[in-house]
C-alpha cells in the first residue's frame, strides 16, 4: 500500500471534510498522522477511514516561528498594573496546593516570579481569605501572607486571587441572601487588599454563582436578579463591582466569564429540574456572544479593569477551561465527552477556532469583546507562544486580546517566559496536554495531579518527592552510565550531568525517544511528544551527556566500562499473547499493528493506554474493534488522565466498541473467537486478527547482581510517561 506523508494526509482529510451538524452522535472515529519518523509512517489510505474523522481536519501550518515577538514582549497596564509582556498566569492549579502556611507553597510562586511571570493569579486557597466572622486575618497568616507577596515582588511579580464559588441553588436565593453572598465577595476582597493583593478575579464562568445569574440556561429567577434581560442577570457581579471600586479604587479587578455558551450534553440531560418546582430549563439556552458582551459592557462600566474570557460547554467543567481537551482524541476532534462530536463551523456560533488543536480556541470570539470595551481583553485555553510563536504574535498584533492567559505552559517550564525571551525556545520543556495535572479534587490532588514533563509538580517537600526545587551538585563525580535512550533514560541522564556527573546514555536502537515516535504516529500532533522528545535530546546536548546509539549493552560493556552508577531504563517486554485455534486470526505485536494487513474484526487484547490508543486508531480506520483484557473495569485505560480517559471511553463506546474485562480468548476458529467473560459464559465475537497490547512486564536482568545499578521506567515498573520521567529525575537526583 502507498505510504502517504503526514502532509498529504491532512491535505486529503482536510478535502474529504464532512458538512454535517453542529453536533451529532458518534457513529465511528479516525485519527490523524503524527510527527514523522522515518520508520514510522502512515500506511493507510487517507480516506479510509470513517466519516467523523473528517468533520474538523485541521491545519498543519500555525506553529512556524518567523517573527520577532515585539507585540507578546510590549508593556501594557491592567487597572494601575504596568506589566511588560502579555502573559499572565491563571489562577488554576492553586488548589492543589493545599498544604497551609508552607515553605512549599511561597516557593512554588517565587519560581515562577524567578521565571519571569509578572502577573500571578491563585484560587481556591483557604487562607487567602479572611475569616467569614471577623474579615481579619490573624497575626501568623498576615505575615505569611505579607511574605509570600514580598518574595515574589522581589523578582517584580504581582499577585492577583480569584474569588469564585461553585453555584447551586440560586434561584431560591432571597435578596438578603444575594446581599449576604456579595458582602462576603467584598469582604474577601478588601482582605486580600489589605495585605498587598494588587488583582481580584470574579470568576463568573463555568458552575460558579455568578455565572449562573448570568446564564439564561440557569437563571430562572423572575426578580431583578433574573428574567432574560441582561442587566438583570448581571446585577449580582456589578453591583459587588460598583461597591468594591467605591471603597478599594486602587483595586484592579478582573472578570472571567464564558463569553460563549454551547450544549454538550444533550443526550444524557436535556433538562435541568429547579429545586422545589416542576419547571424545567432546556438545553436551548446557552449565552450568545452578543448577551456577553452586553454584560460585559455593564462589567465596564460598574468598574471592571480587564476581562478574561474562555468558551463555555455546559456539562463538562475542564472543557470550559482546558478545551484543548475536545482535540485530545487523534482523528477524531470535536468528541465532546458526552458520545457525541461538535462541528466546529456551527458549535459555539461558527466563530470558536476549531482548526488548531485546539490552540487559541477563544481567540476569535476574544477579537469581537474587544471591539466593544476600552479596557484589556485576555483569553485562555493553551495560549502558548512558544507551541505557536507567530500565530500569537499575530494576534496579539491584530488586537484580537491585549494579553494571554497561561497556566499549564508555566507550570511544565517555570522558566517559561524568561527562555522565551532569550530565544531559547528549543529549551523549553513543552506541556503534552494530556491533562494530568487536573485530576482528582482537593486534597486528592496530591495524590493524583502531576505532570508528565516535570517531575517536580506536586512533589516537592512532600513524603516521597525530592527535598528542594533546587539540584544540588554531586558531591562526588561519578562515571554513570544509562541504558536505554526513551523519557526515563533522558531525564535521568540530563539530571545527572546538571549535578555534575559524567553520563553517557546508550540506546541499541539508531535514535533516541524509545516509544515517543511510535506514541506520536498512533496518538498523533496534539500532545505534543514529538516536542517532548526533542526537547530532552536538546537537553542532553545542553548538559554534555554522551551519547551512543545503535549499541546493545551487555554484561561485558557495562564489566569493561566500569561506571560508578548504572541506570537501566530499557523499557519493559510485552509478553507473548498465545491464542489456541486455527490460525485464522494472527496475532499481532503492538508495535507494528498500524502497518499490518488484517481483516475487519480485531481484538484489542490489553486494556492500558497502549490498547486504548490502539482501539482508537483501528476504528478510526473503519475496523471493528472489542477490547479484551483479564484486568478488571477499574484498570481500563488508568494510565491516561481521568479526563482524556473520559473522552476515550465515551467516543469509543458510542462508536460499537465493547469492552470485556476480566475475560480471556480461549480459542479462535474460522474468524470467530471464543471469549469467556466476567460472568462466567463463553461468547461467541468475530475476530479477524489480535493485536497484542498486554500489560507490559518488567525487564531487569540486566543489572541483577548489581550493587551500583537502578531500574526506573517502564523496565521497572511499567505504566506511562509520567512516571518513567518521574524515575529518571528521582534516578538522577539520587545518584
Amino acid at each position: 500500500m502507498k505510504e502517504i506523508s503526514r502532509r498529504n494526509f491532512l491535505k486529503g482529510a482536510a478535502a474529504g471534510a464532512l458538512s454535517v451538524a453542529a453536533m451529532g452522535k458518534l457513529g465511528g472515529l479516525s485519527t490523524q498522522a503524527a510527527a514523522e519518523e522515518p520508520a514510522l509512517t502512515e500506511q493507510y489510505a487517507p480516506f479510509d477511514k470513517i466519516p467523523q474523522a473528517y468533520l474538523n481536519p485541521q491545519r498543519t501550518d500555525f506553529r512556524t516561528h518567523e517573527k520577532e515577538l515585539k507585540t507578546l514582549f510590549s508593556p501594557w497596564k491592567l487597572g494601575n498594573i504596568e506589566l511588560s509582556h502579555r502573559m499572565v498566569k491563571s489562577s488554576a492549579g492553586s488548589a492543589c496546593y493545599l498544604s497551609g502556611l508552607s515553605d512549599e507553597f511561597i516557593e512554588y510562586y517565587v519560581n515562577l516570579a524567578k521565571g519571569g511571570v509578572e502577573l500571578i493569579f491563585f484560587e481556591m486557597v483557604a487562607f487567602l481569605e479572611v475569616p467569614a466572622d471577623t474579615g481579619e486575618y490573624d497575626a501568623e497568616t498576615r505575615a505569611y501572607l505579607e511574605r509570600l507577596v514580598s518574595e515574589c515582588g522581589k523578582y517584580g511579580a504581582t499577585l492577583g486571587y480569584q474569588i469564585s464559588g461553585f453555584g447551586m441553588g440560586e434561584n431560591e436565593m432571597t435578596v438578603e441572601d444575594i446581599h449576604a453572598k456579595q458582602a462576603r465577595w467584598i469582604q474577601v476582597a478588601k482582605g486580600l487588599y489589605s495585605v498587598g493583593i494588587k488583582v481580584v478575579e470574579f470568576n463568573c464562568a463555568g458552575f460558579n454563582m455568578p455565572a449562573h445569574f448570568l446564564s439564561r440556561f440557569h437563571n430562572t429567577r423572575v426578580d431583578e436578579y433574573g428574567g432574560k434581560s441582561v442587566e438583570n442577570r448581571a446585577r449580582f457581579v456589578t453591583e459587588i463591582l460598583t461597591q468594591l471600586k467605591a471603597e478599594c479604587p486602587d483595586l484592579a479587578i478582573q472578570c472571567l466569564i464564558d463569553c460563549v455558551e454551547e450544549n454538550d450534553n444533550i443526550a444524557n440531560n436535556p433538562t435541568i429540574m429547579t429545586l422545589d418546582t416542576d419547571v424545567t430549563t432546556p438545553h436551548t439556552k446557552p449565552l450568545t456572544i452578543e448577551e456577553g458582551i452586553a454584560a460585559a459592557k455593564l462589567f465596564e462600566a460598574a468598574g471592571c479593569d480587564s476581562m478574561h474570557l474562555r468558551i463555555g460547554p455546559l456539562g463538562h467543567h475542564v472543557a470550559q477551561f482546558a478545551s484543548d481537551l475536545y482535540f485530545i482524541l487523534n482523528g477524531l476532534e470535536g468528541a465532546t465527552g458526552f458520545g457525541t462530536q461538535y462541528d466546529f463551523s456551527q458549535a459555539f456560533q461558527g466563530a470558536a477556532i476549531g482548526d488548531t488543536s485546539g490552540c487559541g480556541i477563544a481567540l476569535d470570539i476574544a477579537a469581537r469583546y474587544k471591539k466593544e470595551l476600552s479596557i484589556p481583553v485576555g483569553a485562555v485555553t493553551y495560549m502558548d507562544p512558544a507551541h505557536a510563536p507567530d500565530f500569537f504574535e499575530q494576534a496579539l498584533e491584530d488586537g484580537k486580546v491585549d494579553f494571554l492567559l497561561m497556566n499549564r505552559p508555566l507550570t511544565v517550564d517555570m522558566e517559561y517566559v524568561n527562555k522565551l525571551k532569550e530565544g531559547r525556545l528549543d529549551e523549553i520543556a513543552p506541556c503534552t496536554r494530556c491533562l494530568h495535572c487536573h485530576s482528582g479534587s482537593n486534597e486528592m490532588n496530591a495524590i493524583f495531579c502531576y505532570c508528565r514533563v516535570n517531575a517536580l509538580t506536586q512533589r516537592v517537600m512532600r513524603e516521597g518527592g525530592p527535598a528542594t526545587y533546587e539540584l544540588p551538585p554531586a558531591e562526588t563525580k561519578k562515571k554513570v552510565m544509562v541504558i536505554g535512550g526513551g523519557p526515563a533514560g533522558m531525564e535521568a541522564a540530563r539530571i545527572a550531568a546538571m549535578r555534575g556527573h559524567d553520563v553517557t546514555l546508550y540506546e541499541k536502537k539508531g535514535y533516541l525517544g524509545g516509544l515517543l515516535p511510535f506514541a506520536s504516529v498512533i496518538k498523533g500532533p496534539h500532545e505534543n511528544l514529538d516536542d517532548l522528545k526533542n526537547y530532552l535530546i536538546r537537553q542532553l546536548e545542553i548538559t554534555g551527556v554522551k551519547v551512543e546509539t545503535g549499541v546493545e549493552v551487555d554484561k561485558a560493556l557495562i564489566e569493561a566500562e566500569a561506571p560508578d552508577a548504572v541506570i537501566l531504563a530499557a523499557g519493559g517486554l510485552r509478553p507473548e499473547l498465545e491464542v489456541k485455534g486455527d490460525g485464522s486470526a494472527p496475532i499481532i505485536p503492538m508495535d507494528t499493528f498500524f502497518t499490518a494487513e488484517m481483516g475487519e474484526h480485531v481484538i484489542v487484547y490489553g486494556s492500558n493506554a497502549q490498547a486504548f490508543d490502539a482501539a482508537l486508531w483501528l476504528t478510526v480506520h473503519k475496523k471493528k474493534v472489542t477490547i479484551v483484557t483479564p484486568s478488571t473495569a477499574d484498570e481500563l485505560d488508568i494510565q491516561q488522565s481521568q479526563h482524556a480517559k473520559r473522552m476515550m471511553t465515551t467516543a469509543l463506546y458510542a462508536l460499537g466498541v465493547h469492552s470485556w474485562p476480566e475475560a480471556s480468548i480461549k480459542e479462535v476458529k474460522e474468524g470467530k473467537a471464543i471469549v469467556n467473560i466476567e460472568a462466567g459464559v463463553d461468547m461467541e465475537i468475530p475476530c479477524d486478527a489480535i493485536v497484542n497490547a498486554a500489560d507490559m512486564l518488567p525487564n531487569t536482568e540486566l543489572i541483577e547482581g548489581l550493587e551500583n545499578a537502578v531500574a526506573i521506567g517502564d523496565c521497572a515498573n511499567p505504566f506511562n510517561i509520567a512516571l518513567a520521567i518521574r524515575g529518571g529525575n528521582d534516578a538522577g537526583r539520587a545518584v
